[in-house]
């Protein structure tokens, strides 16, 4: 077997094919979405939701409980997104691309440590304390939990969480084995800081899409 191609993909050699298949329609219908919320587009959620369902089956099935948690929470809030999303808040205009307001900054701080101590508690439980990895999904979990609940209201600080998140998940997807994911994560970095400028350009120019 080529050495680059086995370092990349030798650990999926033990895995079944359905789920190989799986993590990848998951990973497509995660640039979706991700590709939707940088076009201030609704379908970011029902797109979302199809990936985050299918990673929740996988990672529980694989006893990744940190990341199982963060797309259950997705899949959550998406629900909650597309709610806001397409509400009116006049005749004719849906809630709009805005700023973080400082009760909301306040909200963000308290959903950080909530989950911090949240997952805290999920570890210690099932005795996932054994590898240092549980500590980077320790505060993964926290970050996506703050910027997944700043996306569904509508603001543009969501991107800032995603950009710092993805960043950290790139190598800790690799080193646990899913280069597919891992590669997803490299891709929704480049988005999200995309995503970030085009949600400026949107929110100064007053001009939103839903």
């Amino acid at each position: 077997m080529n050495p680059i191609f086995e370092f990349f993909f030798g650990q999926y050699a033990n895995y079944d094919t359905i789920d190989i298949a799986l993590e990848i329609i998951a990973v497509l219908f995660g640039f979706l979405s991700v590709w939707f919320s940088k076009e201030n587009n609704v379908w970011v959620f029902p797109t979302g939701m199809i990936s985050t369902a299918i990673f929740v089956y996988l990672l529980l099935k694989w006893s990744l409980l940190g990341d199982m948690m963060i797309n259950a929470y997705y899949f959550i809030m998406s629900v909650y997104g597309w709610y806001i999303w397409t509400r009116k808040v006049d005749a004719t205009h849906t809630t709009p691309i805005a700023k973080t307001t400082k009760k909301e900054k306040g909200y963000s701080v308290f959903i950080f440590i909530l989950t911090l101590i949240f997952v805290f508690i999920v570890y210690s439980a099932f005795d996932k304390w054994n590898h240092w990895t549980a500590y980077v999904d320790t505060l993964t979990t926290a970050i996506f939990f703050v910027g997944m609940w700043l996306m569904a209201k509508r603001k543009i600080e969501n991107w800032i969480y995603w950009i710092v998140g993805d960043i950290i998940s790139v190598p800790l997807y690799f080193y646990k084995g899913f280069t597919f994911t891992s590669f997803q994560y490299l891709i929704f970095t480049f988005i999200a800081i995309y995503g970030y400028f085009a949600w400026k350009k949107l929110l100064n120019s007053k001009t939103q899409i839903a």
